[in-house]
């Protein structure tokens, strides 16, 4: 007898069995994935107290192919583990998000808030109000009227400007307990362009500003257009930026510090001949040891 098989058949029947499957693995709808996903995820953590100040140990539920973690620094966020370890040096309520993705790309969020009720004693920034977001922080600085018109700090949702013509110049300033022997640093955001024949100079000293008259004691730091900064299109921290030496130190260096405790004045002045805006955010002064 005579064996005949049907190869033409045979590959007829395995197609329809392989398309089979093929179709009973896709998803119903467009846009659902390649239906292998993950069904269940748990983005929670933990929030304990550190042993140390204004640290707090974060602790993810479970793992997952990805763990990312948004910790309220303005970094967004970035990719982790299952546990971090965050410090906060300032008093506040910090908005702290975990975000997992499992299996076919389907992630969760999760999100808690941690509550900071005061600045690190060493650490903290000692600038109220630096960051100019609302009322109560403009409402810490004094405008120190130095010319009669022609120069004026305006303040901002998170930030304050200063504009000026024809050599005005105007400072707005606060005071600040220090520490003797104690070193602190000072720095913020500054950004501008198009300043010309412009100076702006941050001081921080024990005299205490008189409306009507000019500021000059212990320049820290500063701009200046005639020194070859704050010119063109400028936008960092001012110890980056800035071309003005301590007078503390006779260097270009942002950190000082005081024989004696007490209260210091940090002022902050600035004005030109045709200056078209500079602007400021994130006034901080620190303790560094």
């Amino acid at each position: 007898m005579k064996l005949t098989i049907n190869l033409n058949k045979r590959f007829r029947y395995t197609a329809i069995v392989l398309s089979s499957l093929l179709i009973a693995c896709q998803p119903n709808e467009i846009g659902e994935g390649n239906g292998i996903v993950s069904t269940e995820l748990d983005a929670g953590f933990t929030i304990t107290n550190a042993n140390a100040n204004n640290t707090y140990l974060l602790t993810a539920n479970n793992s997952y192919l990805t763990s990312s973690w948004d910790l309220d620094n303005g970094a967004g966020f970035n990719a982790g583990g299952t546990e971090e370890t965050v410090f906060y040096p300032d008093a506040g309520i910090y908005t702290v998000q975990h975000k997992v993705t499992g299996i076919g790309g389907v992630s969760q969020t999760v999100t808690q808030s941690i509550n900071v009720e005061s600045s690190d004693p060493v650490a903290g920034n000692l600038v109220r109000g630096g960051k100019f977001e609302n009322e109560s922080d403009h409402a810490e600085w004094t405008i120190l009227n130095i010319s009669d018109n022609g120069a004026s700090w305006n303040f901002n949702e998170s930030s304050a400007t200063i504009t000026a013509g024809g050599f005005n110049q105007q400072a707005i300033y606060q005071t600040i307990e220090v520490v003797a022997g104690k070193e602190y640093v000072i720095d913020m955001i500054v950004s501008g362009e198009s300043n010309d024949e412009t100076w702006f100079e941050v001081f921080v000293s024990t005299v205490e500003p008189v409306q009507g008259n000019d500021y000059v004691d212990n320049v820290v730091m500063g701009l200046n257009t005639w020194a070859g900064c704050g010119t063109g299109s400028f936008n960092g921290s001012l110890s980056s930026v800035g071309c003005v030496d301590n007078s503390y130190t006779g260097s270009r260096s942002n950190i000082v510090s005081f024989d004696t405790s007490g209260t210091i004045y940090l002022v902050i002045k600035s004005g030109g001949n045709q200056t078209s805006g500079i602007t400021i955010s994130n006034v901080e002064m620190r303790g560094s040891n």
